[in-house]
């Protein structure tokens, strides 16, 4: 079974991104209009100036700006190394839920993995 992230590169048509280490990539209570699949890198999630996770190669993030009704960021994400990600817009995400369901259950994993750890940090 693919990775979330790999998955989000088979579904997007633009090319892959690029980030430097440090670089924001979004910030917390902006609109977001596509989410992210880390092929190389690591990011930090960081909510009220502080980092609350981070995330390696396979990985996704962002897709909550998909899903929410505001759109809005929960968190800022910030490349922590170089990055390379794969994008995916609101179109594409919800295709692929739909033609690939084990996309849909990884992306659950994916959140509920993240909450878990939260709740164990708490």
């Amino acid at each position: 079974m693919l990775q979330p992230a790999e998955t989000v590169k088979l579904f997007v048509k633009q090319p892959e991104q690029h980030y430097a280490a440090g670089q924001v990539i979004f910030e917390e209570g902006k609109l977001g209009d596509v989410m992210f699949g880390i092929l190389q890198g690591e990011i930090e999630l960081w909510v009220n100036g502080k980092v609350v996770e981070t995330l390696i190669a396979g990985d996704v993030f962002g897709e909550g700006a998909l899903v929410q009704p505001d759109r809005t960021r929960a968190s800022t994400a910030i490349a922590k190394t170089d990055c390379l990600l794969a994008i995916m817009d609101q179109s594409r995400f919800l295709f692929a839920v739909q033609q690939t369901p084990m996309f849909a259950l990884e992306v659950l994993k994916s959140y509920s993995d993240r909450l878990r750890r939260m709740k164990r940090s708490l």
